[in-house]
């Protein structure tokens, strides 16, 4: 019975002394990146024809997933100038390539992303920005000013003022 119990003993330690390490130093590990960078000005044709869309997205619920994911998506499609979400305003701004993407490609590559997310009047425009002007402090003079009938209706749309809106009622 002594010797099975020392058996015992010396196997219990031969175990612990095995299995424990008491390293103090952690186990590093390096584990190497590829990353491609691409330059948008290489791989954009200066001769190309671009064009502007402003669409709504609905079914985003959060700016970090949803529209970050959506923007991306649409950032890496080839012929893509530029792509920017808005969550706060659901609405999304592509410049594009019209030989490489089509409207209809740039609603796929949405749609790509989760079947929750839908396309909504999907508009050219010659610039970015649902968002109107607002005139400077003195209004007057800011839109109405030395300008022709056709300038002071074409500034009252864009300009927020009451004065604008006196003009736009005028013309």
């Amino acid at each position: 019975m002594k010797t099975f119990r020392t058996l015992s003993i010396v196997a219990m330690m031969a175990l612990i002394f095995t299995s424990c390490k008491n390293e103090s130093q952690p186990e590093v590990k390096t584990v190497e990146v590829e990353t491609v960078k691409t330059d948008v000005a290489q791989t954009l044709d200066p001769n190309a024809t671009y064009a502007k869309v402003e669409f709504g997205i609905e079914g985003m619920t959060c700016a970090m997933g949803c529209a970050k994911t959506i923007e991306k998506k649409m950032a890496k499609m080839d012929g893509v100038k530029s792509a920017k979400v808005d969550f706060d305003a659901r609405l999304a701004m592509v410049e594009y390539d019209e030989a490489k993407v089509t409207p209809q490609s740039l609603e796929e590559a949405v749609v790509q992303v989760a079947d929750i997310y839908k396309v909504k009047d999907m508009h050219q425009v010659e610039a970015f920005g649902g968002e109107k002007k607002t005139c400077d402090a003195d209004c007057k003079k800011a839109c109405c000013a030395n300008k022709t009938d056709a300038e002071k209706v074409a500034c009252a749309k864009d300009c927020e003022k009451a004065c604008c809106a006196k003009t736009k009622e005028a013309a």
